[in-house]
This record gives C-alpha cells, sequence and structure tokens, in this order.
C-alpha cells in the first residue's frame, strides 16, 4: 500500500506563493532551505545541508517525530513517519511537502 503526504490546510511558501526557481523536479529551492532550516533547529542548530542524511547527522524517533510535528504545522502537510524515514533528506522531505501541496 502506497502512502502520500496530505494537506491539512494549504499554503504556498512564506509569502504565500511557492518560488518558480526548483532545486529539484519537485520542490522549489527556498523550500528546501526552509526544511534545512528546521532541521537545523532540531540538531542543535548545526548547519543541515540539502542533502544531509538524517540518521548521519544522529537523528531519531523523537527528532523525526517533532520535524514531522513542525512540518504539518506550518506546511499543513502531514507525512508519515515511514515516509520522512524513507526521505532522509531535506530536499526529499521538501519534495514530499510540495507533492502534499498539490494533492487538493
Amino acid at each position: 500500500m502506497e502512502s502520500s503526504p496530505k494537506v491539512i490546510n494549504q499554503r504556498g511558501g512564506q509569502n504565500g506563493t511557492p518560488e518558480k526557481e526548483a532545486a529539484s523536479p519537485g520542490a522549489p529551492a527556498s523550500l528546501v532551505e526552509e526544511v534545512s532550516a528546521l532541521w537545523a533547529k532540531h540538531f542543535g542548530d548545526r548547519e543541515v545541508g540539502p542533502e544531509d542524511d538524517f540518521f548521519v547527522l544522529g537523528g531519531n524517533s523523537l527528532t523525526g517525530i517533532k520535524i514531522i510535528e513542525q512540518v504539518a504545522k506550518d506546511y499543513g502537510v502531514q507525512l508519515s513517519v515511514r515516509d520522512f524515514y524513507l526521505a532522509q533528506t531535506p530536499t526529499r522531505v521538501a519534495e514530499l511537502i510540495e507533492q502534499g501541496r498539490t494533492r487538493t
């Protein structure tokens, strides 16, 4: 059974509109940067790059749940724990958020 992100409350980028320049085919560069910054906050304000691996950074289940909850609050997209862990990087999590935004 395939899972997908669920939209809680659709919202654009910080200014309400998604950026046009994509860091990857599925996520705007600004969203990837926002997700990287979100991760950085949960990893003690250390620098987190777009391709940094959640588990290599020291991520655990508590950190993952906190990030998933913040994504739901900030972007209105509910990620499954499974999808989050399989994504592993800010770039791929941003792609999941973008997918969730486009499913309406």
